[in-house]
């Protein structure tokens, strides 16, 4: 298994032990796993995540790509290297960077190769990889690596959640005047919380909220959010036992390219509660 270092520009994302070493392969053409049950599933992730880490090792230039608004070399690095393990493994591919790819595929991966781009553009140490696999009962299998501290945070539907193997809960919390809750985006006003962070990835960001570091999180953007930056990340609170709901009522579960959601996490339902409700009072912008 790949041992992740911190993956700021300049160092190694990697320590190596042959290029892929967990991959099955026959002659050129790459990855031979069937995918028929949560184990294989699994595996296939954890490959993902390994070639996406391996290549990010190498890569020099984290600047900003000049292809389309907001993309990084980082991502079509890293984009690259997911789809070399998931393009013969069968499956569907959702990714922010590339698009939708065999969507008539039982189970489609809806990957974010490198969320929170612009962090690891700028050194800033919170960004990570996410996996969510979808089949037709809806998120199935969940991984997001921080590409910094190498934690693994994993799910599968009805299993439970770890963080590096151990069972993960929220934290228990159930009032927002009592609770610390990460943002993404600017709110008009202040929504009644003790504290608030403002860290920069989504997928980092709701398995803080998994795993009891942070109590709850707003989205305060408008739809800002593609299901790449926010399946991993939901399935993992969801089995772990926190509550995630978009912000206007709409399914979670999207593989279109083009739709965005306002995801909102909290510890309990109560929480929830007051955070969709704080949320509500946005006024629509023009």
């Amino acid at each position: 298994m790949l041992l992740l270092r911190c993956a700021v520009p300049g160092s190694r994302v990697g320590e190596r032990r042959g290029r892929f070493p967990s991959l099955p392969r026959r002659g050129r053409g790459g990855y031979r796993r069937r995918i028929v049950d949560d184990s294989s599933l699994q595996a296939l992730l954890d490959d993902t995540a390994e070639a996406i880490g391996l290549v990010l090792g190498d890569l020099d230039d984290w600047g900003l790509a000049g292809t389309r608004e907001g993309q990084y070399r980082s991502d079509l690095a890293a984009d690259a290297a997911a789809l070399e393990v998931l393009a013969p493994a069968g499956v569907g591919v959702l990714s922010e960077e590339s698009g939708r790819h065999r969507p008539d595929a039982e189970i489609t991966v809806v990957i974010d190769p490198l969320d929170g781009s612009t962090n690891a553009s700028r050194s800033i140490p919170w960004f990570a990889t996410s996996l969510c696999a979808v089949d037709a009962a809806g998120a199935r299998a969940a991984l997001v690596v921080n590409l910094v501290s190498g934690e693994r945070f994993a799910a599968v539907r009805g299993g439970g959640a770890t963080r590096n193997g151990v069972p993960i809960t929220p934290s228990g919390a159930s009032v927002l005047r009592e609770s610390l809750v990460g943002l993404s985006g600017y709110p008009p006003e202040y929504l009644g919380w003790k504290q608030f962070r403002a860290l920069g990835a989504a997928a980092l960001d709701l398995c803080a909220v998994a795993t009891g570091v942070l109590d709850g999180y707003l989205d305060c953007s408008w739809d800002a959010h593609g299901s790449w930056d926010y399946l991993g990340g939901m399935l993992v609170c969801l089995e772990a036992g926190a509550s995630v709901v978009d912000a206007h009522g709409r399914d979670l579960v999207v593989l279109d390219h083009a739709a965005r959601r306002t995801p909102v996490a909290a510890a309990t339902a109560s929480l929830l509660d007051e955070l969709v409700a704080a949320r509500s009072t946005f006024a629509t912008p023009s």
